[in-house]
């Protein structure tokens, strides 16, 4: 038996999908059952906002959100609001403020600048192209999305080998915006610093962490409160995906970083 299989998970349904650009390495549960997306809804918002930004669109430094704010400060969570007040808790660059209502300004300038109601930009431009059936927004684009674990694999093998992004477009989103920036990741405190890029979370150095101890620092992905994560580790050319019925609290904090150790010694 694999270290991947000998891993404990929750009673509760669940699925989980470890894959390469090419297919599913190691799975495990209802990959076929829709689960709520929570903040990794945020990936999809950032990848619409990103194909806007390719087609010359939107641009990354025109002004957005709070004064002095730019779209690239309110991808990377660096604009100053709060969670989830569109009011400045800072001015923008300062801190890395993790914001929902960030995201929800990021949406609403992007639907202006497209013409296209944000949702259906959404569809047009990342679910329909990537065949992601299941995906359906449902509310806030910074945590709205829900869909199966077959659909969130697929959108991360986009993320291992872009075809709805310009390889140079992923390359930057997943480069730290606003380096040394200190800020609070919810569910493992204050990080110094924080990284993130434009919508990507960084892994960096930071500690304690959702990914596992074997995964690179240049990981980028995104955990959500529902009880979901994403991660793509570019060194090792994997990622995985998580979703379940059981909300995020310390047992995911305890699981998620084996079972992403498991796979990760299983398939290097």
């Amino acid at each position: 038996m694999s270290a991947f299989e000998q891993v404990v998970l929750p009673t509760v349904p669940h699925a989980v999908v470890v894959t390469e650009a090419d297919g599913t390495r190691l799975a495990r549960g209802a990959r076929a059952q829709s689960f709520p997306w929570a903040s990794v809804t945020k990936l999809l918002t950032a990848t619409a906002t990103l194909v806007a930004v390719s087609r010359h669109l939107v641009d990354l430094d025109e002004p957005a959100g709070p004064e002095g704010s730019t779209v690239r400060h309110l991808l990377a969570h660096a604009s100053g609001v709060g969670m989830d007040s569109p009011e400045p808790l800072s001015a923008p660059g300062r801190r890395r403020i993790y914001s929902n209502a960030g995201f929800e300004i990021l949406a609403r300038h992007v639907a202006e600048a497209t013409g296209t109601d944000f949702a259906d930009w959404l569809e047009q431009t990342v679910l329909v192209p990537l065949g992601l059936s299941s995906v359906v927004l449902e509310g806030s684009p910074a945590h709205g999305a829900r869909g199966n674990a077959e659909d969130l694999a697929a959108f991360a093998r986009e993320l291992l080998d872009p075809q709805v992004l310009p390889p140079g477009v992923l390359a930057e989103a997943t480069t730290v915006q606003f380096p040394g920036l200190t800020g609070v990741l919810p569910g493992f405190g204050r990080q110094d610093p924080n990284d993130w890029g434009l919508g990507f979370e960084i892994r960096g150095g930071k500690t304690p962490h959702w990914t596992g101890t074997r995964n690179s620092p240049a990981t980028f992905g995104h955990f959500g409160q529902s009880g979901s994560f994403l991660w793509v580790d570019p060194q090792v050319h994997l990622a995985a995906v998580y979703l379940g019925a059981e909300p995020f609290g310390p047992w995911a904090a305890d699981l998620w970083p084996r079972l992403s150790d498991a796979a990760l010694s299983d398939l290097r």
